[in-house]
């Protein structure tokens, strides 16, 4: 019989070399996620091929070696007569002036020397770099930037501000103190060295506590699925507008940031002008969540609310709004509602969101074919990607900010910063299940698949020319996650010729939560369309009409005007499983 013959040698090897593949990629998933552990999640091949093609194409150009010696020289004959200047006790310019945005050197101390030498020092060797980095002839664009950006983070970690002996105020607060700073910031560091090693989560101030300071708007859980938590908030008016309002948050936040304190909750202040107010509350995924994708989001995200709130209140239309990514989804959502002829959507809010990601700022140095398999390989291990691996990357698109100045203040000046809701809120972090933070980073960020036309939603493409609803769109001035202009994008990229964009000051998160009455705040609000005729970025920042106050304000008139009747008296709340703020928020 035929089962009853040899095995030839080829039939018997193929088996064995599928699973000798098998058995090699394994080994190579787990050394990389090994070294993941080691590099923050940042792939060392990446930056290598980085750094190569620079360093041959600078050894290839003895034009641009000649000019950078020559502004070295240069950079060192000014910076001498600075000194003799100093020296002679004339009154001394300065070589180089910090940037606008750089607040390290605001202390009156950097004006007297040595350290105004110190200062000077740092800054012209930060414009050489700058210089030696750039307009190399041959060297492609985007490892042009990384390059450039990892120069700055070395030169910001040896900047004369991080030492003792070369910071002024460091060394008047040492004075002043006794040394009691230095003995402070070391109790610091040993406290936060102690949560790294044995992985515990900052806790949180006994003033800021969810459900007890935080999310406090009343409320009830109507809803709950694998994903989301649904919550309905109470009516705090006789009459309400007809049609309710759906707020997707993004999943890699807590929702609460925009129902933070009472005095400058998104929520309160929405349901306090007259809306029935929805909020998805996304659950902390885990280990047992690692195969849920971009699509499980949509069903049980926005499009089992969107079904869940109809059913509740009978409105035909609902308003969706969308914060960061949760506004990536929503329009995601919308583009395969509008394909398949379903306007139940409304009108779109889009708070500080990306449909396009091809200039979605310094985090997209880093996102190439090498870095998403490598986050792949280092997801592997749990099935999620920790909050911790998230925060380090965002961190370094502001390290002055998040890193130095924190090293300075907390370690060697000795001071706690003084807690606040947004500061609670944003120790309270979250993860990310592999298989939907590798489609993320895969079809929107390094392919733009969205933008492009070719992401499938039910085996079909979606485009955000599909959309064709009221768009309202923010951007915030000093954000690092989603640059205002790529935000401004949507004007573009959809249909809809009813836009609306604010341009509000503030960055990614402080400028979305500005509440009325929130100090020095301003805001430019204007149609990206004027007559049919599409107005660049640049062209609207000039024209559009600027403002004092918050940007809700104008908002909340703006939703109005898109409601389709009549108040009406508030709509019953769905059967409660739970108050607000449910379950799923408390998940660690």
């Amino acid at each position: 019989m035929k089962d009853d013959l040899p095995i030839s040698p080829e039939e018997n090897a193929q088996p064995l070399h599928q699973s000798e593949r098998e058995l090699a990629q394994m080994t190579d998933t787990a050394y990389r996620a090994a070294i993941s552990q080691l590099t923050t999640g940042l792939s060392p091949a990446s930056l290598l091929l980085n750094y190569y093609d620079w360093a041959l194409h600078m050894a290839m150009s003895p034009g641009k070696q000649m000019q950078l010696a020559e502004l070295a020289v240069e950079n060192g004959v000014r910076f001498y007569r600075y000194l003799a200047e100093c020296a002679l006790n004339h009154q001394a310019g300065v070589c180089e002036q910090p940037d606008s945005h750089d607040r390290r050197f605001r202390h009156e101390g950097w004006n007297h020397q040595p350290f105004n030498a110190f200062q000077q020092a740092f800054l012209l060797t930060q414009k050489w770099w700058d210089e030696a980095t750039t307009n190399v002839r041959g060297v492609a664009l985007e490892h042009e930037k990384v390059v450039n950006f990892t120069a700055r983070q070395l030169l910001d970690a040896m900047a004369p501000t991080n030492f003792i002996l070369s910071n002024p105020e460091i060394l008047a607060k040492t004075v002043e103190t006794g040394g009691r700073n230095l003995i402070d910031g070391w109790h610091n560091y040993m406290e936060d060295l102690r949560r790294v090693l044995l992985k515990e989560k900052e806790p949180q101030p006994e003033e800021f506590q969810v459900g007890k300071t935080l999310a406090v708007t009343p409320g009830k859980v109507i809803y709950r699925n694998r994903l989301i938590e649904l919550i309905q908030y109470a009516p705090t008016t006789d009459k309400v507008q007809p049609e309710p309002v759906l707020i997707v948050p993004a999943w890699i936040m807590k929702y609460y940031i925009l129902d933070l304190s009472p005095e400058n909750s998104m929520v309160k202040f929405l349901t306090d002008q007259g809306f029935t107010v929805f909020m998805v509350s996304w659950r902390n995924p885990d280990a047992e969540d690692a195969e849920l994708g971009m699509m499980d989001y949509r069903q049980m995200g926005p499009m089992a609310a969107i079904d869940q709130i109809q059913q509740i209140t009978g409105a035909a239309r609902i308003h969706g709004v969308g914060y960061c990514l949760g506004g990536t989804l929503l329009s995601i959502a919308a583009a395969a509602m509008a394909r398949d002829g379903d306007d139940r959507l409304a009108t779109m809010t889009l708070l500080a969101a990306q449909m396009d990601f091809t200039e979605a700022g310094e985090l997209t140095l880093f996102i190439n074919e090498s870095e998403v398999s490598f986050l792949e390989d280092m997801m592997w291990k749990n099935g999620y990607l920790d909050a911790s691996q998230m925060a380090g990357a965002f961190q370094l698109l502001r390290s002055n900010d998040l890193i130095w100045s924190r090293l300075q203040h907390e370690y060697l000046m000795g001071e706690r910063p003084t807690s606040n809701d947004l500061m609670a809120w944003n120790s309270d972090t979250t993860r990310m299940p592999y298989r939907m933070h590798s489609e993320y980073l895969r079809h929107l960020f390094l392919d733009n698949d969205f933008a492009a036309g070719r992401f499938e939603v039910e085996g079909f493409p979606v485009t955000p020319r599909d959309i064709n609803v009221p768009i309202f769109a923010v951007g915030t001035e000093t954000d690092h996650v989603a640059p205002w202009k790529s935000a401004y994008k949507t004007g573009e990229l959809t249909r809809s010729e009813d836009v609306t964009f604010v341009l509000t000051n503030g960055g990614h998160n402080a400028g979305v939560v500005s509440e009325p009455g929130h100090p020095r705040r301003h805001y430019r609000m204007g149609h990206i369309f004027t007559n049919n005729h599409y107005t660049s970025a640049e062209e609207w920042a000039e024209k559009a009409k600027e403002y004092q106050g918050s940007w809700w304000l104008g908002w909340v008139d703006w939703l109005k005007m898109h409601q389709t009747g009549e108040q009406i008296a508030p709509p019953k709340m769905g059967k409660a499983i739970c108050d607000a703020p449910g379950t799923y928020v408390l998940i660690p």
